[in-house]
């Protein structure tokens, strides 16, 4: 258990050692580096067959949900998402679960998705147990990966992404009416 613990510690150290790095201040927006975008600002999509939107190169990874079950981002593309990226031991994230949860249930054309990081799977577990989460789809990536691909550098953030895959990054804590807005900007209301 402690081996777990120390490599998933080890793999998040060079999140974790970022400028704006652990539960850090006030929140803040910031536009997703362009490796998830090209110069014109338009997301890069793979092409998919017939009558299947486009996949967001931000979309092309597989996880794993803390159900255990294999998840594909691309299921998720030409829908709008809330990506809710939060670690189990973390206060801002914990104040703002009930927030999520409320929106989640307000907006059931959103996609929301938790991803937990920055710890064991068994904390993670407990974590959404406590903040009566489990309603949403949360991945477990306590390696980092879900985290490096949308450019994550700090819970809690959030990461809003259109259905034509463009995106933009807000870091926590949100309460609801700073979520409310960001839902609002994310679906052109």
């Amino acid at each position: 258990m402690s081996n777990v613990r120390t490599a998933a510690a080890m793999t998040m150290l060079a999140l974790l050692t970022l400028p704006a790095a652990a539960c850090g201040p006030a929140a803040r927006e910031e536009a997703v580096p362009s490796a998830t975008t090209t110069a014109s600002a338009q997301p890069t999509v793979s092409p998919t067959a017939s009558g299947k939107a486009p996949v967001p190169a931000a979309l092309r990874f597989t996880a794993r949900t803390l159900d255990g079950e294999t998840f594909r981002g691309e299921s998720l593309a030409g829908r709008s998402i809330v990506f809710w990226f939060w670690a189990p031991w973390c206060p801002k994230c914990l104040s703002e679960a009930p927030a999520v949860k409320a929106a989640s249930a307000r907006h059931a054309d959103v996609a929301f998705v938790g991803v937990a990081g920055l710890d064991t799977e068994a904390a993670m577990k407990q974590f959404v147990q406590r903040t009566k989460t489990g309603d949403l789809l949360h991945l477990s990536d306590a390696e980092g990966a879900v985290w490096t691909k949308l450019g994550v550098t700090e819970q809690s953030t959030f990461v809003f992404m259109k259905p034509d895959g463009s995106l933009h990054k807000a870091s926590g804590p949100l309460g609801p009416d700073q979520l409310a807005e960001h839902l609002r900007t994310l679906l052109g209301r």
